[in-house]
This record gives structure tokens, sequence and C-alpha cells, in this order.
């Protein structure tokens, strides 16, 4: 396991608690609210991570090399 990247993977999820802890504890933006007033702003956003989020899962997850690839074999 790499623990660097686990570290980073941690420390981000710790800050994400931290965070929203003080956004709901002083009745500040919180990322849902930030989420959608962006979205507000600017309609296309959900969809734009969507697509961000499913390339990383292809990325990440899909293990096929198509036939004729150069990583087929």
């Amino acid at each position: 396991m790499n623990w660097v990247w686990t570290g980073w993977l941690g420390f981000f999820i710790a800050s994400f608690a931290v965070f929203e802890t003080w956004a709901l504890r002083t009745g500040r933006t919180t990322l849902s609210r930030y989420t959608w007033n962006a979205s507000q702003a600017w309609p296309p956003l959900p969809f734009v991570l969507g697509l961000i989020a499913g390339g990383l899962a292809v990325h990440f997850w899909w293990h096929w090399c198509p036939p004729g690839s150069l990583s087929s074999g």
C-alpha cells in the first residue's frame, strides 16, 4: 500500500469533516449549499462533474483492453 496517497486521502476526508462541522456550527456555507449555488450560477456544472467522475471510474476500474490495442498482447 502506498502510504503517501493513503495519507493524502485521509487528510482530504478529515479536512472535509472539519470544514463541514465548522460550517454547520457557525451557520456558514456547507459543501452542499456551495454546490447548489454554483449549479444555479452555471447549470452545466453537475453534468461536467458527472463526466469527470465517470471518466475517473473508467480510468481506475475498467480493466478491459479492446482487441488490437497496444496493451492487449
